[in-house]
């Protein structure tokens, strides 16, 4: 999945396959000097939270895709302002 502010790669990982994500999302547009990566699976099972590195033009991080059949993330920055799509949150279809 690609847009203007989220890519995952692959765009549907297989169970237990290493995902990259890179954010440039309002956080990173507004200046966050870090970024973490809110996430769980199948629903928002199993919550972690991953520190992004800054790469470039885009923060950067990667996961496994643990769950059965979908991962579910957001951002916050270390001000504790959060980008959760809209109240949408972001989901990776797992194979």
């Amino acid at each position: 999945m690609h847009h203007d502010r989220v890519e995952i790669f692959p765009d549907m990982p297989r169970r237990g396959q290493e995902v990259n994500i890179k954010y440039k999302g309002i956080l990173y547009q507004d200046g966050a000097d870090s970024l973490w990566m809110h996430y769980g699976f199948d629903d928002w099972k199993n919550i972690n939270s991953i520190q992004m590195q800054r790469e470039g033009d885009h923060f950067a991080c990667k996961i496994k895709a643990d769950g059965r059949k979908e991962i579910n993330f957001c951002f916050k920055d270390s001000a504790d302002h959060w980008d959760n799509n809209w109240g949408l949150n972001w989901n990776c279809n797992i194979k």
